[in-house]
């Protein structure tokens, strides 16, 4: 059964997470990927906002699995901030880079704290 929670949540997470990159970038004319940047910010809070709540008693472990394991672990992406962040680099925007990586990491912290913060 939890399989079954994990994989709902994930093919919910994946398309999500693609549409919304590509609905945030196409928004901003800039070699920054703040698609992926918006989708990590996004899932660190929704995954702080439900391990807060399990953690509080108000929510089950069983939507800790669907939204957090699931939903979050496809929506955000680790593989492709670190893709982006060495292309950056590598076409000389190493700024850029730099700053991806500062934002991303404080930003998405960042959120996670906020969520989990909402239930104490």
């Amino acid at each position: 059964m939890n399989w079954l929670l994990v994989l709902v949540g994930a093919a919910v997470g994946a398309p999500l997470r693609y549409l919304t990159d590509r609905a945030v970038q196409s928004r901003h004319d800039t070699v920054f990927p703040w698609g992926t940047f918006a989708v990590n910010i996004a899932g660190s809070l929704i995954l702080g906002v439900v391990t807060g709540a399990v953690m509080a008693g108000a929510a089950s472990s069983h939507l800790q699995l669907l939204l957090g394991t699931g939903l979050c672990g496809a929506l955000t992406t680790y593989s492709t901030f670190s893709y982006e962040t060495l292309r950056l680099a590598e076409t000389g925007a190493r700024l850029l880079a730099i700053a991806n990586v500062a934002a991303s990491i404080t930003a998405s912290l960042g959120a996670a704290y906020l969520g989990t913060a909402m239930w104490s």
